[in-house]
């Protein structure tokens, strides 16, 4: 069973910054692929990032197009962790942001939320206008 607790969120105002943490029990084939989702109130949970292993010490990201050129995902596989780095946050970002991870995610699914094995609790980001 992985682990995974994030970090970092908070109340910060429009074309702020805020950085995620994502710390995970392990690195092994079951984090394989880690990704970031978010739920705002009264929708469903969406996908904004991932970080899918694609062999040796390549890491692929992929991004939703809501998030693209705004936030960037990374990984230290060394402390097991994985960050978003969210800039440039506007209300509409405003979230639980829940990290995710999964073992058997392929490219053409890695989107999709119930493809993920495992998630943490949340953490709430608040973009104020």
């Amino acid at each position: 069973q992985v682990q995974l607790v994030e970090s970092g969120g908070g109340l910060v105002q429009a074309g702020d910054s805020l950085r995620l943490s994502c710390a995970a029990s392990e690195n092994t084939h079951r984090t394989k692929t880690m990704g970031w989702f978010r739920q705002a109130p009264g929708k469903e949970r969406e996908f904004v990032a991932a970080l899918d292993w694609s062999g040796g010490s390549v890491w692929l990201p992929y991004y939703s197009d809501s998030v693209k050129g705004r936030f960037t995902i990374s990984r230290d596989n060394a402390n097991n962790m994985v960050y978003l780095q969210m800039n440039r946050l506007g209300p509409e970002d405003s979230a639980v942001y829940y990290c995710a991870a999964g073992a058997q995610i392929t490219i053409s699914i890695i989107k999709q939320k119930d493809k993920y094995d495992y998630w943490g609790q949340g953490t709430q980001v608040t973009v104020s206008p």
